[in-house]
């Protein structure tokens, strides 16, 4: 991704996203470019690495990133600086992904989005077989018609009319169980999540059920892979392991193993002295191309090395980790 992309160059991106982001995107891309032209030392290259966290996949977003950007701009336009709790959360942000994870899981999204994964497991005969049993079992029906007696789901609907169950959280640590507040919303949840586990569903649609699915999924910390609690797994046949490898590795592509120690220990150190050649470059009033091409001859780096590769070891060195990237 590129942070010197114009405002129509990031809409147009979006656009081609799954699940539609520039709805909660465009406003804070829209300030963002407003002011970037005065976006200028430290806090500037923050507020770059923010725009650039926007135009990554929604996938991979460890925050809210339009939340932080809009705040962070907000704080700028008021006092030309951003707050030191903001400069810690930037910081403490690895580097974006850059543009060929974002295109992989890109790809990815819009076939979540479909309820597509057949990409990254076998063929989908298991699913196939489980949904027509079930929705000719005279149990699962007894089931569903007694729900709706009680509470009357489709005013819970979504426009689509898709009812979904509560989701599941790593080791089912939840805040807050729906059968602890109040409201009939919260006792009709209660007992669709009941439901929803008896028949291995996901949600209901109108009156169709919508069993789970084998499905690899990302998530900002972790690959998950989803084998319902009803599927026979057979691990040769029922997972396409080198796509699953390809898609965990689109963010996840930190060389590792002692040959390359050496040159991440250079590069900490090379990152060590671009901060202190960055303070230098402040008192000396540098900006634009003359500050850039000061830390380029300092650094011993060629002429043609771009803003970002500067921007990326910044960013390496104040989040702890000096990872050669491939």
């Amino acid at each position: 991704m590129q942070s010197c992309s114009s405002l129509k160059e990031d809409l147009k991106l979006l656009d081609q996203r799954a699940y539609a982001p520039r709805r909660w995107s465009e406003e804070a891309l829209r300030a963002y470019h407003r002011l970037s032209r005065y976006l200028k030392g430290s806090d500037g290259d923050r507020l770059r690495k923010l725009h650039d966290w926007l135009l990554a996949p929604i996938t991979l977003w460890p925050i809210e990133i339009g939340d932080a950007l809009r705040a962070a701009l907000s704080s700028w336009r008021s006092c030309k600086s951003l707050t030191e709790q903001q400069r810690l959360l930037v910081d403490l942000l690895p580097a974006p992904p850059d543009k060929q994870a974002c295109e992989i899981v890109a790809r990815h999204e819009h076939e979540v989005q479909r309820g597509f994964y057949e990409h990254v497991t076998g063929p989908s005969a298991k699913y196939a077989q489980r949904e027509a049993e079930l929705k000719a079992d005279p149990q699962f029906n007894d089931d569903w018609t007694r729900l709706k007696a009680a509470f009357k789901p489709s005013r819970y609907a979504d426009g689509k009319g898709v009812l979904r169950r509560t989701m599941g959280i790593e080791r089912n640590l939840r805040l807050d169980w729906p059968g602890r507040r109040p409201g009939k919303q919260a006792a009709f949840q209660t007992a669709f999540d009941a439901f929803c586990m008896r028949w291995h569903l996901y949600g209901m649609q109108h009156d169709a059920p919508l069993l789970l699915k084998l499905a690899v999924n990302l998530t900002p910390f972790a690959t998950m892979i989803v084998i319902p609690a009803y599927w026979s797994f057979d691990p040769k046949r029922d997972i396409r392991w080198n796509e699953v490898a390809r898609l965990h590795r689109a963010r996840a592509r930190q060389r590792q193993g002692a040959a390359i120690k050496e040159g991440r220990e250079q590069r900490r150190q090379m990152a060590q002295k671009l901060e202190k050649l960055v303070t230098r470059a402040a008192k000396l009033d540098l900006h634009g191309e003359a500050r850039h091409a000061f830390l380029v001859k300092e650094l011993g780096l060629s002429p043609n090395t771009s803003d970002r590769t500067l921007r990326r070891l910044r960013q390496e060195f104040r989040a702890g980790h000096d990872a050669d990237k491939d």
